[in-house]
């Protein structure tokens, strides 16, 4: 497993040295290990673990979007080697009828093996990622349907009700997966909190929606990806689990399946076979054309990039999973016996050796095309970042005393994160005089919280500062790390079972906001923000005005991002037409309505769901977002939407103590924002405009 570090100093790529190592260590190399019935396992898992993060990481929203460029290019994808390798089979191999459809069927699947690569660079999210993991169901399917076709045919288990038997079938376990899966993920999330439970109840529906595609009918793959999908809203980019589940199968289960593929490369058949060689050069010029010529069609037909095409064949080139599948079966079927006794196989024994052979070469033009595209547009995303702009932008303060919500804090925390450092976290603790509680004991509370806050944060892969201080009061001690540490965004916590007071949002506004003019958002947890299907978002009356309208668009922007939960805006259409504008370059789930008289604030009460999420942009006296009807918020949230969890945010606004003279024609503000993000780069080029 240490391999493909060192064949990385001579530019290999590291998907390519596991298959390399796995060819040294295998029974065809020094046979130092053998094939078993351990390794086998372990690569399988290994390679419905590539599936299930392929689905997992998908963008929902692009998805949608990319829904028929998708369905064009597995078409493509499936029907051009299907074409060619059948006419190959025929004409050029002699081989039959059937023989030469079921190879061409290995032709036309692919297997996402270098998307770990894209997913390591942090480019998953790219457009032609994404339309060509979409594909790679279609492909998949279709390929493997042809298999079972095939197969049935030619042992005789084809009748009139094959294919309503598993259309059915096929419909079943997918409705299953899709529609039962998050329900029973969301219950299971809400009710337990322990991250190794998490764990293995993730593994189980990845496994288990292996199994339930292979009852019907379908290989494990298929199903893997849909869980995948259906765990996706459930599982942020940027959570605990998301880092526990990328670490354990790219540090074990993706490297046992790599490596189990190498074992299977026999290098002396290139020797002592001419028909395997011959075989294999031509599998392997018809599956790499095959897969080229779909990739150049959309590539012209969508105007992509020569490294977005290069994502698109690397990704689609490689041959593995359903062609391994397909080959094994075909050559286990027995079509009759020579007059020497010897077996006549539906796939003969050259096809098998060339099949592992193509994979082989598959798998290596894959990677190198793979990383070559991917390092060419991650070059691109940052040519225009100077190295003065590396030092992060958004600084996050977090104030923590309650231990009860300090692991939703900080997991909101990173997920409206902008940037994609790891740094710009801050967790503050606050001593102040008290009788009730000794010096020695409120540093040692103190610290252990702030311990607590660290260990959470490292399991999101960010590092987390913390801060200690002894203060006159809690308000004083928060206004001023702010200032001293520069920060650009405070989130506050409530306790997860109490309520939201009147008092609390007064000495909030007279100490806190009154003195500090950072975005400040207040956060009371009801469940693991995970869980939330949908986020109902409440703008004001002239919140477009605002200083700080850009600032927390781009927190809220992100937490669909981060975990595809569906947001819907309610505000006035001037507000509304921006989002839109930037909904249609940004695209995520999301819906837009007109609400403007905030005296009707409860109606939202007869829509608002168990597990729904309300955020309430809120606005200090005077200002030109402020409504009276403000002020009725802590009762409403008492009253009426105590089972659900909140936030309440208060904008940038000018005229704040600490505050310079801002406004939108400030080009050092709009360019502030570009520094965020791609999506702040867009709010800012549509401030511009407007």
């Amino acid at each position: 497993m240490l391999a493909p570090i060192i064949l990385n100093k001579i530019k290999l790529p590291h998907l390519l040295g596991l298959i390399v190592a796995g060819a040294v260590i295998g029974p065809h190399g020094f046979n130092l290990i053998t094939r078993d019935s351990s390794i086998i396992l372990s690569g399988t898992a290994g390679l419905l673990y590539i599936m299930f993060i392929a689905g997992l990481e998908i963008d929902l929203a692009d998805f949608r979007k990319n829904a028929a460029k998708s369905t064009l290019l597995g078409l493509y994808g499936f029907f051009i080697p299907m074409v060619l390798g059948t006419v190959t089979g025929i004409y050029l191999l002699n081989y039959s009828v059937l023989t030469s459809i079921l190879l061409a069927s290995m032709f036309a699947s692919h297997t996402l093996i270098t998307y770990p690569i894209v997913s390591k660079l942090g480019i998953a999210k790219n457009k032609a990622v994404n339309i060509t993991v979409g594909s790679t169901l279609i492909t998949n399917v279709l390929a493997l349907l042809v298999l079972a076709v095939i197969v049935g045919m030619t042992t005789g288990k084809i009748d009139q009700y094959f294919a309503l038997r598993l259309s059915a079938s096929f419909l079943v376990f997918s409705s299953i997966i899709m529609l039962l899966f998050p329900v029973i993920a969301r219950w299971f999330f809400k009710q337990i909190d322990d991250n190794v439970s998490q764990y293995v109840f993730v593994l189980v529906m990845v496994f288990l929606g292996a199994v339930l595609s292979e009852v019907a009918g379908i290989e494990g793959i298929i199903g893997a990806f849909l869980a995948g999908l259906a765990l996706n809203r459930l599982i942020p980019r940027t959570s605990p689990l998301m880092n526990r589940i990328d670490f354990v199968g790219n540090a074990i289960f993706i490297p046992f399946f790599l490596l189990g593929v190498g074992m299977l490369i026999d290098y002396r058949a290139f020797f002592l076979d001419s028909e395997t060689l011959i075989v294999a050069t031509v599998m392997t010029i018809i599956a790499t054309v095959g897969k080229f010529i779909p990739a150049w069609i959309v590539q012209k037909t969508f105007g992509f990039s020569v490294d977005q095409r290069r994502l698109i064949f690397g990704l689609s080139n490689a041959q593995a999973a359903a062609t391994l599948a397909a080959v094994m079966i075909g050559y286990n079927v027995i079509l009759g016996e020579t007059p020497d006794g010897e077996p006549i196989r539906l796939l003969s024994e050259s096809i098998l050796n060339g099949t592992i052979i193509m994979i082989l070469v598959t798998c290596t033009i894959a990677s190198f095309e793979t990383q070559k595209g991917a390092q060419n547009i991650v070059r691109a995303e940052n040519a225009d970042i100077e190295e003065e702009d590396q030092e992060p932008d958004e600084r996050i303060l977090i104030p923590i005393s309650n231990p009860e919500t300090v692991d939703e804090l900080i997991h909101l925390s990173a997920m409206i994160k902008s940037k994609k450092n790891k740094t710009g976290l801050y967790a503050l603790s606050i001593i102040t005089d008290s009788r009730e509680t000794s010096e020695t004991d409120a540093n040692k509370n103190a610290r252990k919280i702030l311990e607590k806050a660290a260990i959470t944060a490292a399991s999101t892969d960010i590092n987390l500062t913390g801060l200690l201080r002894y203060d006159l009061n809690i308000v004083n001690g928060i206004t001023s790390v702010i200032k001293e540490h520069r920060i650009t965004d405070l989130l506050l916590g409530l306790h997860v079972k109490k309520g939201i007071s009147d008092s609390f949002l007064g000495n909030l506004t007279e100490g806190i906001l009154a003195k500090s003019n950072k975005t400040t958002i207040v956060y009371k947890p009801a469940q693991p923000i995970s869980t939330i299907k949908r986020h109902f978002i409440m703008i004001p009356e002239n919140a477009e005005k605002e200083v700080g309208f850009l600032f927390w668009l781009l927190k809220i922007w992100n937490i669909s991002r981060n975990s595809g939960a569906k947001l819907l805006f309610y505000g006035t259409e001037p507000a509304l037409q921006i989002l839109r504008d930037i909904h249609s370059k940004h695209p995520i789930h999301a819906e837009f309505r007109i609400f403007e008289n905030w005296d009707e604030f409860l109606v939202l009460s007869r829509d608002i769901m168990m597990d729904d999420n309300l955020i309430i942009i809120l606005s200090r006296k005077n200002k030109p977002s402020y409504h009276h009807n403000m002020a009725n918020v802590p009762g409403y949230l008492n009253k009426y939407f105590q089972a659900n969890s909140f936030m309440l945010i208060y904008p940038m606004q000018i005229g704040v103590d600490d505050t310079i003279n801002l406004d939108l024609n400030n080009p050092s503000l709009l360019e502030s924002i570009e520094k965020l993000d791609e999506i702040g780069k867009t709010i800012a080029t549509i401030f511009r405009r407007k």
